[in-house]
């Protein structure tokens, strides 16, 4: 029962999040005020269910010492991925003619996506392990960081030359990723149990980099009004989260 309780969370989830990003990408007129909204809601979503929620699981798993070292080393680990594929990107674009250039781009995009939901899925796996309300949450959290991830993905996706059909089918098979891995570590079940506290504060790590490194600073770089704005939006993400998380008694 429980999981199928895990599939139906993610491919709701997931089904929002690619309905979310192409009725943004579709709506122009609307497109700069949701990303104004929805990506600091998405950075206080994700850092609710960190601290909230994976951090406190992982400490019944794991010592205190053991989750904050692991915490860190997702953070850390996060950041050097982010920091190659950005040398990737780089290296790249000297040495390719527009096209050949463009076809890299998209594929970095891609496996980075896939990489991403893949990690998605071991954090929602190792949370449903634990309990249902867990994996709920972490599942919530990480589908209100996809609407703007995806909106974003489509729009790089896009600007690389593909059209609307290839940019959905893209995101579909990344999106397949989330369940796959996700299922793959709940079936392992026993066989895991001495790794879903270092899982769950890996995952937390990978939440606090995405919103403190991500989108944070974005913030900071707005003008007084529209960072005023998020700041309310990404309070708001740790205030409902932080409720629904308290609700289901997690």
């Amino acid at each position: 029962m429980t999981i199928a309780i895990m599939i139906a969370a993610i491919v709701i989830g997931s089904g929002l999040s690619l309905t979310g990003g192409m009725i943004l990408l579709g709506v122009r007129k609307y497109r700069e005020i949701a990303l104004i909204l929805t990506m600091p809601f998405g950075a206080g979503a994700l850092l609710a269910a960190a601290y909230f929620d994976l951090l406190p699981e992982a400490f019944e798993q794991i010592s205190i010492d053991s989750a904050l070292m692991y915490c860190l080393v997702g953070f850390i680990v996060f950041f050097l991925l982010e920091r190659m594929a950005g040398w990737f990107h780089h290296h790249h674009s000297h040495s390719h003619d527009k096209h050949d250039k463009n076809v890299s781009q998209r594929r970095l995009i891609v496996v980075g996506d896939v990489m991403h939901n893949a990690i998605d899925g071991l954090a929602i796996g190792a949370s449903f392990l634990v309990s249902v309300p867990l994996g709920i949450i972490t599942t919530l959290a990480v589908s209100s960081h996809e609407i703007p991830k995806e909106l974003g993905t489509f729009a790089m996706l896009m600007s690389k030359g593909w059209h609307n059909k290839k940019v959905v089918l893209a995101n579909v098979l990344s999106a397949i990723a989330t369940l796959v891995s996700a299922i793959g570590i709940y079936l392992l079940g026993d066989a895991t149990t001495g790794i879903v506290g270092p899982l769950l504060a890996l995952t937390a790590g990978f939440f606090i980099y995405v919103a403190a490194s991500d989108i944070i600073p974005d913030i900071h770089e707005q003008p007084r009004k529209t960072g005023t704005v998020q700041a309310a939006a990404l309070v708001a993400g740790v205030v409902i989260v932080g409720i629904v998380i308290e609700l289901l008694g997690v």
